[in-house]
């Protein structure tokens, strides 16, 4: 009797000793990384910039749930909400920080000079301060530049070729975005000046603004229309396309998504491609690498989408020429 109950307490102290291992095993292993992503627009509208994002990441070698976590912001198109996000991914810690558009890294910026941090912006990273240089940028902030925003002039003279008929050209821009506004306005008026052609600018930072955009266009008689490259105005391409539609407004678009929903023409970045870079340069930073020694890339992936339907829609004739240039011509 004696033996059987010291053989019993036995099993039942190993059996608990057993079942404690795994758990000692699981708190002895380091803490998954943690990215966090900071995104003006909502999850929707990205959707597959953030699988190319997770893509990059795959590439070297983490896969989000096995070895890696991603804590996700969007700011859902409420640019005055990414300093608070900003600031809730520094307070969480995490060990990269990744973004896009001027105001998100902006916001990163004033938030953190520790955390290793990534953009994707549409204009000269030196310009706007985020670096010191290209190719050494110094600091805790590296990325790409897509350049949709120096492809000011080459858009408009796209826009000309395919309606050579337009004297009149209204920009629409995001004042809210006012860096972004600045270098636009500046490249679209000196641009236009050199081709002849007249700027009628609208403002929209809400759909409502939006719908006012256009209807002040329509009033000025404005013969295209050309929408600045902003996250805001990019995240709003259904309506976008559907007022463009009821106005039969010639409009070029930066963002080859707009095209393929309706949009008469894009012209600009491969966004998918920049993306799976920012998650490559994630990946190396996870690895060790430090922002500052990580040049600024820059996009090599250019993409002119011409929409015929819709230009037979609106009377328009695209010459074989520029069709022969397209990437992608949706029938």
């Amino acid at each position: 009797m004696t033996v059987t109950i010291a053989r019993r307490e036995l099993l039942v102290a190993l059996g608990g000793a057993a079942a404690s291992w795994p758990l000692a095993a699981r708190a002895q292993q380091p803490a998954m990384p943690v990215i966090g992503l900071l995104e003006s627009r909502s999850p929707d509208a990205i959707s597959d910039r953030l699988r190319a994002f997770r893509q990059g990441l795959k590439d070297r070698g983490y896969v989000e749930g096995e070895n890696i976590a991603i804590e996700y912001r969007f700011a859902e198109n409420q640019i005055d909400r990414l300093p608070t996000l900003a600031a809730d991914l520094v307070r969480r810690q995490v060990a990269v920080i990744a973004t896009a558009g001027p105001s998100a890294a902006f916001a990163v910026k004033a938030a953190t000079a520790t955390i290793p941090s990534l953009f994707a912006v549409a204009e000269d990273p030196v310009r706007l301060d985020l670096v010191a240089s290209l190719a050494r940028p110094g600091g805790n902030l590296t990325g790409i530049n897509v350049f949709n925003s120096e492809l000011v002039t080459k858009r408009l003279e796209l826009l000309r070729e395919l309606v050579p008929r337009a004297k009149r050209v209204a920009v629409l821009v995001d004042p809210a975005d006012e860096a972004n506004t600045r270098s636009t306005l500046r490249d679209a008026e000196a641009a236009a000046r050199a081709m002849g052609l007249r700027i009628q600018v609208v403002n929209a930072t809400t759909k409502r603004e939006i719908d006012a955009a256009f209807e002040a266009t329509a009033r000025e008689k404005a013969d295209a229309l050309f929408v600045g490259a902003f996250p805001f105005l990019n995240g709003q391409g259904v309506q976008l396309v559907q007022l463009a539609a009821f106005h039969r407004l010639p409009a070029t678009y930066s963002q080859r998504e707009i095209a393929e929903i309706g949009g008469l023409m894009s012209y600009g970045a491969n966004l998918g491609d920049a993306y799976r870079q920012l998650g490559v340069y994630a990946g190396r930073i996870l690895k060790g690498a430090k922002p500052a020694d990580l040049p600024v890339m820059q996009s090599s992936k250019f993409e002119l989408v011409i929409n015929a339907d819709t230009a037979r829609m609106l009377g328009i004739e695209v010459s074989p020429m520029l069709l022969a240039r397209a990437d992608k011509v949706i029938e």
